[in-house]
Formats: structure tokens, sequence, C-alpha cells
């Protein structure tokens, strides 16, 4: 019988949930029709054991790498497809291929794209910029002085002086570049859904609160409740506490039309026990941490249940034509 104590089952009846109480919804720019519901939540204890889920084999390099790559404070693609991590390689192209259907560029395949960003620095540092995407607005905030804002580095600080402190939230939600609030040329063309998260420090632990405004069920919540719950590691290990709880607020939680039948078989599957992880003793300020300071362990999982990407979201259509049309 299935010990449905497992935290994993938060995530798996969440999942059911969708399949049977899920309300249709369809995408304005691609008309991808999908099935959400609003307002979930999920709540794992880091102590218990680290959430990289196991009914399905989730992509721990790439949630690795990118989870660096925001911390860092990179937003150019070059070092994610440096390190063979490739999940973030469609909305650079989409811009590109935007442009070339204006005869701007020459036609490139996706392959081709790929490859000249890793081979060709200078075709990289124009095509493969991503700006205001997470790591600008959590290390170098744009403000209307020019200045940066570091939001994580002070976030942290405040936390180091006063571990009461209520403040403790870094936002990537930034109407400036947002839909029509932003000025065309300015619009960011990719979403912005794991959009904010405060820290808090109660008896010693560190517990993390992330709130998704909209969140890929079966392709995206695996990596982001994985990336998160790696991101509160690090900050406990900087703070010199241990890790408390990892909290997962959703806005609208949806699973796509064309991600059903390997969610169902994800359904029949039973959680194997989480893995364990920890940080690098030398890891105490932001600078220090590299990837190679973290150490996974056990990790036992079934079978990859693949699903195409749903390249949805960012500034819609309708909004550039009417600023074209003004």
């Amino acid at each position: 019988m299935a010990n449905k104590t497992h935290p994993e089952y938060q995530y798996l009846d969440l999942l059911r949930n969708i399949q049977e109480n899920g309300v249709k919804n369809i995408d304005e720019g691609t008309g991808a029709v999908s099935w959400s519901l609003f307002g979930p939540q999920m709540r794992f204890d880091l102590q218990n054991g680290f959430p990289l889920l196991t009914t399905k084999k989730v992509y721990w390099r790439g949630v690795l790498h990118e989870l660096y790559w925001f911390f860092a404070g990179m937003t150019n693609i070059k070092y994610l497809v440096d390190n063979n991590v490739h999940i973030w390689d469609d909305y650079p192209y989409k811009i590109y291929m935007e442009k070339v259907k204006k005869g701007d560029e020459e036609e490139l395949s996706k392959e081709e794209f790929i490859e000249k960003i890793s081979s060709d620095d200078t075709f990289a540092e124009k095509h493969g910029e991503l700006p205001r995407i997470y790591g600008e607005m959590w290390r170098n905030w744009p403000t209307k002085d020019g200045r940066g804002v570091d939001q994580l580095e002070w976030v942290i600080n405040e936390l180091r002086e006063d571990p009461h402190a209520r403040n403790a939230i870094v936002t990537s939600w930034n109407p400036e570049y947002l839909y029509a609030m932003a000025k065309p040329e300015e619009a960011s063309r990719f979403p912005i859904c794991h959009n904010m998260y405060q820290m808090s420090v109660k008896g010693g632990k560190l517990h993390l609160k992330l709130y998704q405004r909209s969140a890929d069920m079966f392709l995206g919540v695996p990596f982001n409740i994985a990336s998160y719950a790696l991101l509160a590691h690090i900050v406990a290990q900087i703070l010199d506490l241990e890790v408390g709880d990892f909290v997962h607020t959703f806005g609208d939680a949806h699973i796509y039309d064309n991600h059903m039948d390997q969610v169902t078989e994800q359904l029949s599957r039973e959680p194997k026990p989480f893995s364990t992880l920890s940080i690098d003793d030398s890891v105490k300020e932001i600078g220090d941490f590299t990837p190679d300071m973290v150490n996974l362990e056990g990790y036992e999982h079934h079978d990859v249940l693949r699903g195409e990407l749903t390249v949805a979201g960012g500034v819609k259509e309708r909004d550039l034509e009417k600023d074209n049309e003004e």
C-alpha cells in the first residue's frame, strides 16, 4: 500500500485535482489548451529530505545550473548553453525568428542558432541576452536613477542583522517592462512566472515561501520546487542556519492538454524516498557559491516522462500591434 504521508503526494494530489476539476483555458498567443485551478499551496519540510520529485526523473543538472544563473545575476543563455543546459533556448530563438521575419537577420534553424550562441561570442552577446530576466531582477534591479539594486544580497544582510525581519522579499515583477504596461521596445517577450519569494528565520531555521503566478505543473513545477529548495539551502548555509520549510503558493496552476497522458502515467507511480542535499561549509557569502559546492545524495526516481514545452506568456501581440498603430 502506498505511503500517503510522503510529501510528494501534495504534488501528485494537486495534479489529480486539476485533472478532475480543472477549468479549461486557451492561451491567447499560442492557442494552447490547459486545465487549471487557482490558489493551491504545498509545504515541504526541508529537514525531511530534499524535494527533488521521484515519480519521474527531474533534470537535476538543469536545476543546478539554472539556479546558479539566476543567483549570479546572469542574463545571457550562453552560460547555460556552454554547460549543456537548454531549457531557455526557445525564448531567445523566438525573438531571433521575429527579427528574421522582418528581414533583419539570416534564417537559422534552432540547432544552428544554439551552435552559434556556443561558438560565436559576438553573436551570443547580441542574440543570447534576455534582459530583465530573474538574474537581473534579483541582483541588479534597474532603478530610475540608473543604479542597480541587489535584492538578494540585501535580503541576506537584512536577515543577518535582524533575524526577525519581515521584509526579506525578492521580486522579479517589474511592471515597467511587462505586457501593455511597458514601452513596446522594452516589453519582455518571455514570462516572469515565479515572481516573488520571501525568507523568514524562525527557531534558528530559514524558511522560504515562493509565489508563482503561473505554473506549468507537469514540466515546470518539479523544476521550481527543487530550485527554490536549493536556494533555501544556499542562503541557510550563508547565514549559518538550518533549513526550514519551503512553501510553494500558486496563482494559476495548470496542466497543458498535451501533458495529460504523461500526468496519468505519473499518478500511477509510488514516490521513492527523497534525496539529501548539503552545501559546502566554505560558502559564507553569495560570491563563494558555485554549482560544484552542492552535494546531492541518494536520488532514486522512476523513469523520465517527456513533454513538449509551450512557449507562452510575455507581451501580447495585440499590444504590440496597438502600439505600432499609434
